[in-house]
């Protein structure tokens, strides 16, 4: 059977103050009122029973999760204890499939990115899904055309694409994953028409990820098998709780993805958006007369231009006067005020705050 695992544990700092430890970026509702993980539900939900729609978050988000996707079992939101990166999430998701469906099928995707048309996203897991179904120790990922020389993504250099039966799109083989590149790099990337930007999704074997983790990640096989013997027992989280933590503390694509063989690609040619940042919500939404991005329901600029206002308390007023490159961004008890330029140093503006105030506004 065919199953997809979404994966919505991030925090989304450089979206702070709007998003939170307790209330992370997947769950803002600033994009047509629904959240980021309202919008990935809705483009599965045509490919997937969404009795085989499984979320992995961590355990602080698990009840706002179920309360954002009503229509899924309680039990298909997965709370992991701590952070473990994306290889431990997988491993767990694909452990737990293959105790009841030897054969599952496994998609793998994120819940903080924007894709439109979600048509396109959809042929391309259908066509991955096939392709696996018919080639269980192959492995598809989804790689984004590129519109410019990011340095902010990682890339996938593909060979020629073949053509494959009942799949509409052509699959490339993957010559090799690179991690972000300088500015030069990605030019030449750009130039040869050979890379896509990596876009973290995935479609393989649940057992074919398992038997790659226990190639290359071995360390992770014993928690993995100590949490599979507990799974739908009175011992269940007691398991995940001593056991979880054990996991190698790795990405999926460092793990597993640069190393193995068989890996292939599907081009998706579409508007793609890892919704990261405050400058993001430019690539998404129609900027005012005088390029202002405004995510508010009651707001009052005057001779502002090049800005971002943002609030999800349609009872609040923004009002402004005379700014030029500036984010605003408005939460119940915090507000930020920074240059767009300067956007990038959230980070260690929360560590100060951490500093000064302790967790309060975290």
């Amino acid at each position: 059977m065919d199953y997809v695992v979404v994966m919505a544990g991030g925090t989304g700092k450089r979206l702070w103050p709007l998003s939170r430890e307790k209330h992370p970026k997947q769950v803002l509702k600033i994009l047509d009122g629904k959240t980021l993980l309202r919008h990935c539900f809705e483009r599965l939900s045509p490919v997937f029973d969404q009795r085989n729609i499984i979320i992995f978050t961590n355990a602080g988000y698990a009840d706002i999760v179920r309360e954002d996707l009503p229509e899924l079992p309680s039990n298909n939101v997965v709370a992991e204890p701590v952070v473990r990166d994306t290889a431990g999430a997988i491993g767990l998701a694909a452990t737990v499939l293959t105790k009841y469906d030897p054969n599952a099928t496994m998609a793998v995707v994120t819940a903080d990115q924007l894709i439109e048309p979600p048509q396109v996203l959809q042929q391309a897991l259908k066509d991955a899904l096939v392709f696996v179904n018919n080639n269980p120790d192959d492995m598809i990922t989804f790689g984004i055309q590129p519109t410019f020389a990011s340095t902010q993504l990682g890339y996938i250099k593909c060979a020629d694409a073949k053509k494959h039966p009942h799949c509409k799109n052509a699959i490339h083989a993957v010559e090799a994953f690179k991690e972000k590149p300088d500015e030069k790099t990605a030019n030449k990337y750009l130039k040869t028409g050979c890379y896509l930007w990596n876009s973290g999704m995935f479609v393989w074997k649940a057992r074919t990820i398992l038997a790659n983790l226990a190639m290359f990640l071995p360390e992770a096989t014993e928690p993995l098998s100590k949490i599979r013997i507990s799974w739908d027992g009175p011992n269940q989280q007691s398991a995940i709780n001593e056991w979880f933590p054990k996991l190698p503390k790795i990405s999926i694509d460092f793990a597993v993805m640069e190393k193995a063989d068989r890996v292939h690609a599907i081009k998706l040619d579409c508007r793609w958006l890892d919704m990261g940042s405050f400058a993001a919500l430019a690539d998404i939404i129609t900027s005012d007369d005088n390029n202002n991005i405004v995510v508010a329901a009651q707001s009052e600029l005057l001779d502002c231009k090049d800005s971002i206002i943002v609030t999800e308390d349609k009872e609040h007023l923004i009002a402004a006067v005379g700014l030029e490159n500036i984010v605003v961004a408005h939460s119940p008890d915090a507000t930020l005020v920074c240059h767009i330029d300067q956007a990038q140093r959230l980070k260690e503006l929360l560590e100060l705050i951490k500093q000064h105030t302790g967790e309060k506004f975290l």
